[in-house]
């Protein structure tokens, strides 16, 4: 039996630009995952966004017309919370982000505080505060260690792009000399904590993204095989400009309709 010809038992799948562009839902992302469902086949949706909580995400999905379960959520920011509990359980730490990110944090037994703190813990916002990042620089330079929920540089809004996560982290390394660990995609942890969550191999696993440069390599280094959706960030053209290559690249979940177990055998 070759890998084309294996049965995949679960499913990672990124959320925007793969079942929703602009809280818009993306044509055919409802019937795949109710086919998901209907074939028992295990699923989680992922963000690199730590600004909702999952309950916050599962509204915002519910309003485009997908109903994803709250345990069926999986955040940067959750993905931070189990890798700083499992490297400091019940520790101290400076947020900068919003309630996606405090109530994770929260939920592991960690206190925020600006006193001292093991860890500035860096995620997405939709303000960020100079005041928060002075803070926050003046605790890395005295020894905090450095930990960032995602390296996205820019994220998307109605008018034009934002800067994300990875640039204000960016300001903070130019002004500390320190880097942060990035615990998000295209780190392969994000995806293993992941498959820890739902019980899956990721022999018979497969990731599904829009971009190349985070969700298709992070699905590779974490060993599953990968699918590149043209929804939403990446196109067929730019696939050539990577060393690297998705198993699988279609338009969009839709062409997965009637296929989930063997999306990898041709038709």
């Amino acid at each position: 039996m070759t890998a084309k010809d294996e049965q995949i038992l679960s499913y990672l799948t990124d959320m925007d630009g793969v079942l929703v562009h602009e809280d818009q839902l993306i044509p055919g992302a409802d019937e795949f995952l109710a086919e998901l469902r209907e074939n028992e086949i295990p699923f989680l949706v992922l963000t690199n966004n730590s600004i909702r909580t999952p309950r916050d995400l599962q509204a915002r999905l519910r309003h485009t017309g997908l109903d994803i379960p709250e345990e069926s959520i999986w955040t940067s920011a959750l993905a931070t919370a189990t890798f700083l509990d499992d490297q400091r359980p019940n520790g101290t730490a400076y947020v900068v982000g919003e309630s996606g990110l405090t109530t994770a944090l929260h939920e592991i037994g960690y206190v925020l505080t600006d006193s001292d703190p093991d860890y500035v813990v860096l995620g997405e916002t939709r303000t960020y505060s100079f005041e928060a990042i002075t803070t926050a620089i003046r605790l890395v330079d005295r020894g905090a260690k450095f930990i960032a929920t995602n390296p996205d540089a820019t994220g998307p809004s109605r008018d034009g792009v934002l800067p994300a996560t990875g640039s204000v982290a960016a300001l903070i390394t130019r002004a500390t000399g320190k880097d942060p660990y990035y615990v998000g995609k295209p780190n392969p942890l994000m995806m293993r904590s992941a498959l820890r969550r739902i019980g899956a191999h990721s022999q018979s696993t497969v990731m599904i993204g829009d971009r190349m440069d985070t969700d298709v390599i992070a699905g590779l280094e974490a060993g599953m095989r990968t699918v590149l959706v043209t929804s939403g960030i990446s196109t067929k053209t730019s696939v050539e400009k990577y060393p690297f290559r998705p198993t699988l690249v279609v338009d969009s979940v839709a062409d997965l309709l009637n296929r989930t177990r063997t999306p990898f055998v041709e038709l």
